[in-house]
């Protein structure tokens, strides 16, 4: 892959872009070193800040491993990055998976179900009270699928919270704010899920019921609809 030189805005997100995709493009195989930094910073006629920068950013992803006045390696992303990096702009196109949405439906699917059932075992009155109100206001929005769907995420955050799990609602973050989320996926796509009012009532009941596995199985059969529908976003 060519280098292109950075335009005189946001140098660092050129350069960080750039290399990520080089990376992914796998033009730099796992525990390849990239070109130094000085050799970095003339390709792109930028300064070297820029390029430590964008360095930087690219080890978060954990893309990269930069060693202290020596070379940076770069990493297998299958063993050294997490759920960023499928969330990141422009990331997706380069991943080689066959698919990527399908797999965040799927993990929000097992998360969402999951989170159904503490949410049930444990979460307060007050927890569960929430999760009423908020399948209320999502119901309010029909049939408008988009004020629905920007509900139904509402929804969901109120289960997450009542599950107590902080693991699960910082992965539940992840999923409907980055560039592939969830909250992204056309409404369209979402139809049965997100129609089906009165399956969402049968989750809140059994929430409030304090049945988790009924709350468990409820959720599974909602958010799984996305991926079993023929002609969907996962046909």
């Amino acid at each position: 892959m060519e280098f292109v030189p950075a335009a005189r805005t946001s140098v660092s997100d050129h350069v960080f872009a750039q290399l990520r995709d080089a990376i992914l493009a796998g033009d730099y195989r796992p525990d390849a070193s990239l070109p130094s930094e000085r050799e970095l910073a003339a390709v792109f006629e930028v300064n070297r800040h820029a390029v430590r920068e964008a360095l930087r950013r690219l080890q978060q992803l954990g893309l990269v491993r930069v060693a202290q006045g020596g070379a940076t390696r770069v990493l297998d992303w299958r063993e050294h990055a997490g759920l960023d990096l499928a969330m990141a702009a422009g990331a997706q196109h380069l991943l080689p998976v066959e698919h990527l949405v399908r797999d965040v439906l799927e993990m929000r699917a097992c998360l969402g179900a999951d989170a159904a059932r503490l949410c049930a075992q444990r979460g307060s009155a007050a927890d569960k009270a929430a999760v009423r109100a908020a399948i209320e206001a999502y119901a309010a929005e029909a049939p408008d699928l988009e004020r629905m769907g920007a509900a139904n995420i509402a929804l969901w955050r109120a289960v997450l919270l009542g599950s107590g799990n902080t693991a699960y609602l910082l992965a539940f973050n992840s999923l409907v704010g980055g560039a592939l989320a969830v909250g992204r996926v056309p409404a369209a796509h979402r139809t049965a899920e997100l129609l089906d009012i009165a399956g969402h009532r049968r989750l809140g009941e059994w929430i409030e019921a304090g049945d988790g596995a009924a709350a468990q199985r409820q959720a599974e059969t909602l958010l799984n609809a996305p991926i079993r529908t023929k002609g969907g976003i996962v046909a």
